[in-house]
């Protein structure tokens, strides 16, 4: 877990990045009605937009949201698997809803049809977002964070 200020910009940059990147790609297939290979470079296209705001959104907003609701269900001298586990959940509830209502605003126009939009695109990204967030990009994320800072969280 980062310590300082800057371990958290940069834990928070790339946890972004791998969960942005990913739910663009995902996306992106479920609009062209399956995963091609042109997805992927399809995707750095919207990275660019999402990416900032997505990581605005969690450095300054909901990171504090998530340590509030998170120590109100765990104690951080609980197992580690199950304060990291209560933090990716609730950072998946949290910015899940947010970041597919931008993206319903950026990318679908949605209209008269926002909330129905909103909601169906919330639905389909979660489940995603959850598995992704606890298999792949939080293990992979942590390892490189602590490749990163072996020295200064020795």
């Amino acid at each position: 877990m980062p310590k300082t200020t800057f371990q958290r910009f940069i834990f928070t940059l790339l946890m972004v990045a791998v969960m942005v990147y990913t739910m663009i790609c995902y996306n992106i297939s479920l609009n062209m009605g399956g995963m091609k290979n042109q997805i992927f470079l399809l995707a750095f296209h919207e990275l660019i937009l999402m990416m900032p705001i997505a990581f605005l959104l969690e450095f300054f907003l909901v990171e504090k949201l998530v340590m509030y609701f998170s120590f109100r269900i765990v104690n951080p001298s609980d197992k580690p698997i199950l304060v990291i586990l209560t933090i990716s959940t609730i950072t998946v509830i949290l910015m899940c809803p947010l970041m597919s209502m931008i993206a319903t605003l950026l990318f679908k126009n949605p209209g008269s049809e926002l909330v129905a939009l909103w909601l169906e695109t919330t639905v389909l990204n979660f489940p995603m977002a959850l598995f992704f967030q606890i298999v792949v990009a939080g293990p992979l994320v942590r390892t490189i964070f602590r490749g990163i800072f072996k020295k200064q969280l020795a």
